[in-house]
């Protein structure tokens, strides 16, 4: 009997649950996307209703090999998900459903690495925000002269989810020991927290942090940073 590859290679992806030797054929039965439905699922009624554009940037949402919604969306809702991503979100939207709004908690606490913070992680906290999302984001909820570190703490604190954005850049911070080692730490001892992949891959994240690379989440591999904005803020609504 042929054995699932995902301790080692993970199935972060439609594409690499397809490779696998023993979910490939459950995964055949999965890109019957108009036919299928269990538990957390519900099928799309056709794949060319899956398209549209967010927050005017004319990116499609759910990109190709996208096909399921999950119970959490709402009627009407045309972002779709491959169904990796509704197993790996699922555990994450019960816990955030346990986790009322309050007046001064954010939805999302976006750890990035420094030098991302005027580029991807910019782009994904502005489009959380035109999506109605509350994010926790360094650039602006850090005052100067405060301390770094504390406001991090008061941050995790206040989110209903934390968000890790993995570039090249955070990679490599991870390997010194900076701040974004210091987040990381904080958001892996919580049950509620999503990597975001963006420019890298699962095994280049396994090699640097083993712990953080067990974790499944989202990849802008399957699909452009809106498409990654709309699913999360689908994930926190209320």
């Amino acid at each position: 009997m042929a054995k699932c590859t995902a301790p080692v290679n993970g199935h972060h992806s439609a594409s690499a649950e397809a490779a696998c030797p023993a979910c490939r054929e459950r995964y055949g039965r999965y890109s019957s996307y108009g036919t299928y439905s269990s538990g957390s699922y519900s099928a799309s009624a056709s794949s060319g209703s899956s398209r549209s554009s967010v927050g005017g940037s004319g990116s499609s949402v759910g990109g190709a090999g996208s096909g399921v919604r999950p119970s959490w969306s709402r009627a009407g809702s045309s972002v779709m998900y491959t169904p990796a991503e509704v197993r790996a979100l699922t555990p994450i939207r019960s816990s955030v459903e346990k986790r009322a709004p309050l007046p001064d908690r954010r939805d999302v606490f976006l750890c990035h690495a420094w030098d991302d913070r005027r580029g991807a992680a910019k782009e994904l906290h502005d489009l959380l925000e035109s999506l109605g999302v509350s994010v926790w984001f360094s650039e602006k909820d850090v005052a100067l002269g405060t301390s770094l570190l504390r406001e991090i703490d008061k941050g995790l604190a206040k989110s209903r989810v934390g968000i890790v954005l993995v570039t090249p850049a955070l990679l490599r911070r991870v390997q010194g020991e900076g701040i974004a080692d210091k987040e990381l730490s904080a958001l892996l001892a919580r049950d509620l927290l999503v990597p975001i992949v963006h420019d890298t891959t699962y095994e280049a994240l396994r090699e640097v942090s083993p712990l953080l690379g067990s974790r499944s989440g989202l990849s802008t591999a399957e699909g452009p940073m809106a498409d990654v904005a709309a699913k999360l803020a689908e994930l926190v609504a209320s």
